[in-house]
């Protein structure tokens, strides 16, 4: 974008006599409200420090960019500030920094994802230029400013060098991303850029932005790459896709201070490794490829699974907590009282289960499809599924069309140039979280709603014959794949009936979840002489992941045998899961473990629900003990036999 666009010459200050940060940010402030472009001066200034109290705003080379985002705001705008002396009190990311010149930002709340975005990305592309920064701080007059802001940047992508095309040069490759997914990450990226252009080496850099992922690193680039710099301060996405490959890893601050010292660290990080030698990209995991509908709606559902996780358990061990202190200290009146902090607490546990999940579930599947952009019509697929009562089924609904709308947005409604901003943040997330909430409540939802209330009465229902087959396959499907795909989907299930209030399909999993680890432990120890010393050690660890509801400890014992050791496991958890299910035992609050005891639930009271709970998974361990004995000494006995 021009900058010229957001900016005038009445908002370009030079030469002036203040030393001191906070007498900047006041006159830049009266000015625009002089100017007419805020409507407070004392709003402004608050969103101003409270921006200066998350990071610093000055660089380098004399620069600061300070902004502020508030309702205040009238139309997005900056002026430029250039001081006589430096500003001394002006806290940079390089200690160094002597802050002569200040691009002050003011964004409306409203527009605080697009306006900002453009601004700062057009500054920062501009600002890494040496030369630029030098014109800026030489100009004579506020007309040549004006005219260095209007200069058209050269087309240039800060994701690859163009310094060199040839293959037979080092390739170094690059990560940025900063908390707020602005600034920094763009100043970084290009800095790096800058600094490998001017030494003659290819790189090529990935932001990951307010925009999501932005000229993504494709698997070619892997192939050939001799490193890869990590250079952010908040979590990166996807780095299975550098596996084996040498890494650095720094702030984003640091490219920034000195491009050409993090490329020096990285080319020598790189020493003796040849591209592509390890094989880093081999199935081209983590990849931007198009994946079959199947794959992306699997991956979809796990990823949406993984983030209500952590939700999911605070929200149900705030709840729990508040009922076990009710209980302990005999305060069931103020459990009932709205007003009382117990009553309180319980909300808030139970607002995390019931009124959140589902939201960060549609949001966190869509986000898996659809990046960045799809988060907001996820978030609305997640609240109308609430809305119409159609539950997990409905969120995943939800997810699943936000996902795969904004994707497809995104291939035919491009992001960029002049309207790149406008159609990020408003066009992605505000039609598309129309269309989502139309469809939800008024098109797809409400069959999915009957189906999930019909699914709810169905669970509800069962009791008898009907409870002990749900529980046989609830506990089948646990210890199929220890902690695969198979227990995964039935995770999925036990979390789904949890959210439409049916306890007993989690407790059944709770339950099963130490099935395989008490058993392989209890195999060793009643027979050590028919396992292998590595097999024995093993089974003296898993039992201790078993009281944590940990199947994945048991794979290394199912590997060398699995049909037997697999089949050993399932024949056991099917019992313990017809068990639960048919005294008809429920637990309100996820995890899995031996403290899962003291939360559960049913007609046959806590004590005794407790009781039976911890009985099946023993019962259960002991036949699956049993069986990988039996089994055992058939697999020997048939060796001996060729032998």
């Amino acid at each position: 974008m021009k900058l010229t666009n957001a900016t005038s010459k009445s908002l370009i200050f030079l030469d002036k006599n203040f030393t001191k940060k906070e007498e900047i940010f006041k006159y830049l402030t009266h000015e625009m409200f002089e100017q007419g472009k805020i409507e407070s001066e004392e709003d402004f200034l608050r969103a101003i420090h409270e921006r200066e109290r998350e990071s610093v705003t000055g660089l380098e080379n004399g620069l600061a960019i300070p902004h502020g985002k508030s309702n205040t705001v009238k139309e997005a705008c900056f002026a430029i500030l250039r001081t006589n002396e430096v500003v001394s009190d002006y806290k940079s990311l390089n200690p160094t920094n002597e802050v002569r010149l200040i691009f002050l930002l003011a964004i409306p709340s409203a527009e605080a994802g697009t306006t900002h975005l453009e601004i700062l990305s057009a500054l920062s592309t501009k600002l890494a230029n040496s030369n630029y920064r030098t014109e800026l701080m030489n100009a004579k007059s506020v007309d040549e400013i004006y005219a260095l802001l209007n200069q058209e940047e050269k087309e240039q992508s800060s994701g690859t060098s163009e310094s060199d095309k040839s293959d037979n040069k080092e390739l170094i490759l690059g990560i940025t991303a900063c908390a707020a997914g602005i600034a920094h990450t763009y100043m970084a990226a290009e800095a790096l850029r800058k600094a490998a252009q001017k030494r003659e080496i290819r790189v090529h850099i990935e932001k990951q932005g307010a925009k999501g992922i932005e000229d993504r690193i494709s698997s070619k680039d892997v192939n050939e790459a001799n490193v890869i710099i990590y250079a952010h301060d908040v979590a990166l996405k996807d780095l299975n896709r550098f596996k084996g490959l040498p890494s650095i890893d720094i702030p984003v601050a640091d490219p920034i201070k000195n491009a050409d010292k993090v490329l020096d660290e990285a080319l020598e990080k790189s020493e003796g490794y040849i591209p592509g030698s390890k094989a880093t990209v081999a199935d081209d995991e983590g990849f931007e490829k198009e994946k079959s509908i199947g794959t992306e709606i699997k991956d979809s559902v796990l990823t949406g699974i993984s983030y209500i996780i952590p939700i999911i358990i605070a929200g149900g061990m705030i709840g729990a907590i508040a009922v076990i202190i009710t209980q302990l200290f005999g305060l069931q009146g103020m459990l009932k009282t709205e007003s009382s902090w117990l009553f309180q607490l319980k909300t808030l546990g139970g607002n995390m289960l019931g009124t959140l999940m589902v939201p960060v579930l549609s949001a966190y599947m869509a986000y898996s499809i659809g990046d960045k952009p799809a988060l907001g019509p996820g978030f609305a697929g997640g609240l109308a599924a609430n809305m119409i009562n159609s539950g997990f089924l409905g969120g995943m609904l939800g997810g699943l069309l936000a996902g795969f709308l904004i994707k497809w947005m995104k291939k035919n409604i491009k992001s960029e140039g002049v309207f790149s901003g406008f159609i990020t943040f408003w066009i992605y997330p505000v039609v598309g979280s129309l269309i989502i909430g139309i469809l939800m409540l008024f098109v797809v939802g409400k069959p999915v709603a009957w189906i999930n209330t019909a699914l709810v009465n169905m669970l509800n229902g069962m009791a008898g014959t009907s409870a002990i087959l749900l529980g046989a396959v609830i506990g089948a499907m646990v210890s199929f794949d220890l902690g695969g795909p198979v227990n995964k989907a039935a995770y999925a299930f036990c979390l789904g009936a949890m959210a439409n209030g049916n306890f007993v399909p989690y407790c059944i999993f709770a339950s099963v979840k130490m099935v395989s680890a008490f058993s392989v432990s209890g195999a060793c120890y009643l027979r050590k002489d028919l396992f292998k010393p590595e097999e024995r050690e093993i089974g003296n660890q898993t039992w201790i992941l078993g009281l944590a509801g940990i199947t994945e400890g048991a794979i290394p014992f199912a590997m060398s045998d699995p049909i037997r050791v697999i089949g050993s496991f399932i024949a056991g958890s099917i019992v313990t899961g017809g068990i639960v299910s048919y005294f008809n035992i429920g637990l309100n609050v996820p995890g899995a473990g031996i403290f899962s005891m003291l939360l559960l639930k049913g007609e046959i009271g806590s004590f005794m629900g407790a009781v039976i709970w911890l009985g099946a998974a023993l019962i259960g361990a002991l036949i699956s003990t049993v069986l990988l004995i039996v089994t055992r000494k058939q697999k020997l006995g048939k060796s001996l036999t060729r032998v």
